[in-house]
């Protein structure tokens, strides 16, 4: 069994996971990284991690398959013994932003964004739960988002896939415990997968108007998310089912 302790990150391959991952394999955690297309760029990020006293490894895997979540388990537990702690931050959306118009979403649209975000991290914990209650700190994370408790954001599929994950980890609190069970919920985050979504102009200019309005005046990057996920895993072990925004006070003006 790995002297260290052990996390599983899901949607590591960039964004929020890559730093994540880079955090914890830097304060001396080893860690499984999964994506579901860009394994290039996980393995990429998982030997940027890799160093003499911590290791990161990065496989490909789904956390809409359950078979998928099972292996991905197995292969944390077959190569080091343990798991401290889960981080499920695997999502994705359809960008619909005119939440007006219903006509943008089908029931598809829907079942494949639950799959992911909501189905997805139940499939992990309940893959995980015996070997996170072996931990002396066992920890989850769930990564949601202000659209789960504002109603705002790429779509209302998005959105209340993300409120759901927030109710799910209040059930999971309160029933799993010795395992801590948080959820985090950023806002607007920096990088090319909302710039993407957003396109460029919209983008720089909804990031324009935090920074101008925001009560703290800047926007989230991934580092600083990954910070608030390692001190609920690391420092916080009285902290379980709570709902935490990280946003600089954007929330605060809606």
């Amino acid at each position: 069994m790995s002297d260290n302790p052990v996390a599983i990150v899901t949607g590591g391959s960039r964004g929020v996971g890559a730093a994540t991952a880079k955090n914890l394999s830097s304060k001396g955690w080893n860690v499984v990284i999964t994506c579901s297309s860009s394994i290039e760029d996980a393995n990429i990020v998982a030997q940027e991690c890799t160093s003499e006293s911590s290791e990161v490894i990065a496989m490909k895997a789904d956390v809409a398959s359950n078979d998928d979540c099972i292996n991905t388990i197995d292969a944390a537990i077959k190569k080091w013994g343990r798991i401290d702690a889960l981080v499920n931050n695997a999502g994705t959306t359809k960008f619909a932003w005119d939440h007006s118009n219903l006509d943008l979403l089908n029931a598809e649209d829907f079942q494949s964004i639950y799959l992911v975000n909501l189905i997805g991290p139940f499939q992990m914990v309940k893959a995980a739960k015996f070997f996170l209650l072996k931990s002396n700190n066992p920890s989850i994370v769930n990564i949601s988002s202000i659209a789960g408790i504002k109603g705002i954001g790429s779509s209302i599929a998005y959105a209340s896939s993300k409120g759901a994950l927030n109710t799910m980890t209040l059930s999971m609190a309160r029933n799993l415990g010795p395992i801590r069970v948080n959820a985090i919920c950023p806002g607007f985050i920096e990088g090319e997968w909302l710039k993407n979504g957003m396109g460029h102009e919209v983008y720089e200019a909804t990031k324009s108007h935090i920074e101008n309005t925001a009560p703290l005046k800047k926007t989230c990057t991934p580092e600083s998310i990954s910070e608030v996920i390692f001190s609920l895993i690391d420092n916080s072990s009285l902290v379980t089912g709570q709902i935490i925004t990280v946003d600089g006070g954007v929330s605060l003006n809606l």
